[in-house]
């Protein structure tokens, strides 16, 4: 039982966390009844009037607003994007970037940010990888910063083992050596507190079909509205501060939206958003700080029985250097998953063992499960840790 909120009455919303003992967010959150409710709203609408296409935008800018907040930032500094990988593309390709500026990123952080970044190799950019340790932080950062050095690129949790870091100490390291801050908050977001302006981000990028609720193909921008020579490479009507009302493209008005719609290009993926405004009143109304603390003691409660078991945790596991929903079990993947799959427990396979990953509507009765499936394959409870 969660003393953090009503964890049974949450689980409700997830018919599937009934069929199935699902510990697999870090890949994709099940679908809630709200955030279905809110597609089926707008099928609906689609169905029977062909399209309130005002009502959906005037939607949109209220959701625009609703992650502002959920951010710590203003609405003009959010933009909707196709997925977090085209939101870390626009970030690299709005950097004003020249050949033998170089870029920091830390080895085996998710590939899709690192690949935006090695693109701009074409250019005569430098990406160096800093060596990925238990504790990231601008001391260990530090070091690795020299005089071309003009950004850093890092996830704030990581997909493969946990680790989360200290990326507000790296925002003020930013700040001091005056370099672009890039973040990459696809795992965290929904389930730990961000704070853009505390965490000192040039801009952030995210998906949505994780801690956020929403199926796949819905993207997030956050792009510090001061950083005004960040500019798209790619354009369309949507990104003007003018959009022509005759829809007529003239050469010598090209100025930028002044807000983050500078980014944008153009139709959204309207039932995604529309979801992504029921998945946000969801969290608002649980508070992602409870979130955050009842999956520290899902992890705390599996980390103790792991231990009972003398079964290793890939990542770290003190509560200030760990995501609160992300544990990678040390037991092999290909001997493993298959056992999981035939006894109804989804889990994902990862570079080291087996994933873990907590939602909103997991309970202490998931992982107990969880445990016993693993002890009954003949795994026993280790005279050490006994």
């Amino acid at each position: 039982m969660s003393g953090h909120y009503d964890v049974d009455a949450v689980r409700k919303e997830f018919p599937a966390a009934e069929r199935i003992t699902y510990l697999d967010s870090g890949f994709q959150t099940p679908l809630a009844l709200p955030v279905k409710a809110a597609i089926d709203r707008f099928l609906r609408e689609g169905l029977e009037t062909a399209g309130p296409k005002n009502v959906w935008l005037d939607r949109v800018e209220a959701i625009r607003a609703k992650v502002a907040q959920f951010l710590g930032a203003s609405a003009d500094e959010i933009a909707f994007t196709k997925n977090t990988s085209e939101s870390m593309n626009i970030a690299a390709n709005a950097l004003p970037l020249r050949a033998g500026d170089k870029v920091l990123m830390l080895h085996g952080d998710h590939p899709n940010n690192a690949y935006a970044f090695l693109n701009l190799q074409r250019r005569g950019v430098t990406v160096e990888f800093v060596p990925m340790t238990a504790i990231v932080n601008a001391e260990t950062i530090r070091p690795h910063i020299d005089a071309n050095t003009r950004a850093i690129s890092m996830s704030l949790v990581t997909f493969h083992a946990g680790h989360r870091f200290d990326v507000e100490s790296i925002g003020a390291l930013c700040r001091e050596k005056n370099l672009y801050f890039i973040v990459d908050v696809m795992q965290a977001i929904g389930v730990v507190p961000i704070d853009a302006k505390a965490m000192g981000a040039t801009v952030i990028g995210s998906g949505s079909h994780k801690g956020l609720l929403v199926p796949q193909g819905l993207g997030l921008l956050y792009w510090d509205k001061a950083r005004t020579e960040l500019k798209p490479a790619y354009l369309a009507a949507a990104s003007l501060a003018e959009i022509p009302s005759d829809l007529i493209a003239r050469p010598d008005k090209l100025k930028l939206a002044a807000s983050a719609r500078r980014f944008e290009l153009g139709n959204f993926n309207l039932p995604a958003i529309q979801a992504l405004g029921a998945s946000l009143d969801m969290i608002n109304a649980i508070g992602v700080q409870n979130i955050q603390n009842h999956c520290f003691d899902l992890g705390d409660h599996l980390i103790g029985q792991l231990d009972m078991l003398d079964i290793r945790l890939v990542g770290p596991r003190e509560r200030r250097y760990r995501a609160p929903h992300i544990y990678v079990i040390a037991l092999p993947a290909a001997e493993w998953l298959g056992h999981f799959e035939e006894n109804n427990i989804r889990v994902s396979p990862e570079r080291d063992g087996i994933r873990v990953s907590f939602g909103m509507f997991n309970t202490f009765a998931d992982v107990d499960r969880l445990i016993d499936v693993i002890r009954r394959r003949g795994v026993k409870p280790s005279h050490r840790a006994a």
